[in-house]
């Protein structure tokens, strides 16, 4: 892929609009690979977008 220079905000909000989780990665990590950490002590169901969704990606949670 080549060079990337920065870093991603990964967020987690609640529908009160809380930030119940959050994580900073450098830019080449993977989006999928923080989110085990950022959904383990979340309860309820957790959405995302493509980027996130996956099989492996909920940890055993519902991805929805």
């Amino acid at each position: 892929m080549g060079w990337f220079f920065g870093f991603k905000l990964h967020l987690v909000n609640s529908e009160r609009g809380e930030l119940p989780s959050v994580m900073l990665t450098p830019g080449n990590v993977d989006d999928r690979e923080p989110l085990p950490a950022l959904a383990k002590r979340l309860k309820g169901k957790l959405f995302g977008d493509k980027g996130y969704i996956g099989s492996r990606s909920c940890g055993g949670k519902a991805c929805g």
